[in-house]
């Protein structure tokens, strides 16, 4: 967070480590808040989200398993977000068996129709790479020009329940590959994208990550989403994307 100027954040953890969490928390009074996630496979996945929240969590996720985004197990977890009145964020990543993780995004704008009542934040390979047309399932970060039209720029103008996590390589890669593209989806959400770490860097502090990805290899993600941020956009849509839709989303105060 210091490395990276950020003065408030949400940290996206397991259900099962909020404990620590917490302490890790209280070393900083004020400063965090967090999602809760659990493997939705579990048949008490339900039950232990739900005494997350009671426990202080603000909101599901990152939620990554292995099934379906349109699935019964996430079904009943968009229902229990409802009920609690809190967003649940998607890890959405299509590929080959075994890499599958919220499965069918290209399907998702049926659930944001069903469950209208439930906010989303979607995020990660397959969300960040269909916003192009043109998204083979198997590549992770798609590279050159977007072809408009892609099904999460669609959902995003036509479902308000939708927002977007930017956060991590895939986040980074969405606004690098076609940067004139990126400008105007940027200007186009403004009110609905929000900006994130996932950050891996080695040492906590900006001196990047160890990846086999040429593009990102060494480099921090957080500090490299920021700066195509700031060269995308005009300082009031900095401000929103970084810190006011979130704050507003998230009843985070300054």
């Amino acid at each position: 967070m210091d490395g990276c100027g950020v003065a408030k954040a949400i940290i996206l953890g397991a259900a099962s480590t909020q404990e620590r969490t917490k302490g890790r928390m209280e070393k900083a009074p004020g400063r965090m808040k967090f999602f809760a996630s659990v493997d939705l496979t579990r048949p008490d996945a339900v039950a232990t989200l739900r005494a997350a929240v009671k426990a202080g969590a603000i909101g599901l996720g990152e939620l990554k398993s292995q099934v379906e985004c349109d699935g019964p197990e996430m079904r009943r977890v968009y229902e229990l977000a409802a009920e609690l009145q809190v967003p649940v964020t998607l890890h959405f990543q299509d590929g080959p068996a075994g890499q599958v993780f919220n499965g069918g995004v290209q399907r998702f704008g049926a659930i944001l129709k069903a469950y209208p009542k439930t906010t989303f934040i979607g995020h990660a390979n397959s969300f960040w790479a269909n916003i192009s047309t043109e998204a083979p399932p198997d590549v992770a970060y798609p590279s050159g020009p977007v072809k408009r039209g892609g099904v999460t720029d669609r959902l995003l103008s036509e479902y308000p329940n939708l927002y977007g996590d930017l956060s991590a390589n895939s986040g980074r890669n969405s606004l690098g590959r076609d940067p004139d593209f990126a400008a105007r989806f940027l200007e186009r959400h403004q009110n609905k994208l929000m900006f994130g770490s996932d950050c891996p860097c080695r040492d906590g502090a900006g001196a990047g990550q160890v990846s086999r990805e040429a593009w990102i290899k060494d480099k921090c993600v957080a500090r490299e989403t920021l700066t195509a941020l700031k060269k995308l956009t005009t300082p009031e849509l900095f401000r929103k994307i970084t810190w006011g839709n979130a704050a507003k989303l998230l009843n985070v105060s300054a």
